[in-house]
């Protein structure tokens, strides 16, 4: 069953507007992780009281900062219907989500791999902090996948590759089969 001229902008925007609020709250953690260990006292028993930083925070810190800005820019453009520009095409879209899903599977990977299982050391903030990054983190990958696949099943289905990213003008919604959408005979 396709989506409705109503129905797909507003999935894409809760799932944008999801996707926004867990990306903030991983940059939290990330800026949190960072500043912890950067800043540790002499009498700390991690890496023996020396400053330090994990690279894979940085990419997920860099990472949630690309998303969160990326998310703002698409609400916006579906929100308000931008379709002047070929960044608000569903195939730069498509190509950007593509590249975000990547960055921020890998960055979920490498600490999972990491810091899978701190269930022994719950006792310490740090570990506890390191296990929320790490479930906050997957569960806004499972946002980004749900978005990814909604937008790449509309774009293939509709060859909607160079259509607008707001997603109001499709010829499958139109009640007469053979007729052309408003968006796509202007461009003709």
């Amino acid at each position: 069953m396709a989506f409705s001229m109503t129905v797909l902008p507003t999935v894409r925007i809760a799932l944008y507007c999801i996707l926004c609020i867990f990306s903030l709250v991983l940059l939290g953690l990330s800026a949190a992780r960072i500043h912890y260990t950067e800043n540790l006292s002499p009498d700390d028993p991690l890496n023996g009281g020396q400053d330090f930083y994990d690279p894979v925070v940085a990419e997920l810190l860099a990472t949630s900062i690309i998303v969160t800005l990326w998310s703002m820019f698409a609400v916006h453009a579906i929100y308000m219907r931008c379709d002047r520009l070929v960044i608000h095409t569903f195939g730069v879209e498509c190509i950007a989500l593509s590249m975000i899903w990547m960055m921020w599977l890998i960055g979920t990977a490498i600490a999972t791999t990491f810091w899978g299982n701190l269930g022994w050391c719950h006792q310490y903030s740090a570990c506890r902090l390191l296990s929320a990054l790490v479930a906050i983190a997957w569960i806004g990958w499972v946002v980004l996948l749900a978005l990814l696949g909604v937008t790449l099943a509309h774009t293939f289905a509709n060859r909607a590759w160079v259509d607008p990213m707001h997603g109001y003008f499709y010829p499958r919604d139109s009640f007469v089969p053979a007729q052309e959408s408003e968006y796509r005979q202007s461009r003709i």
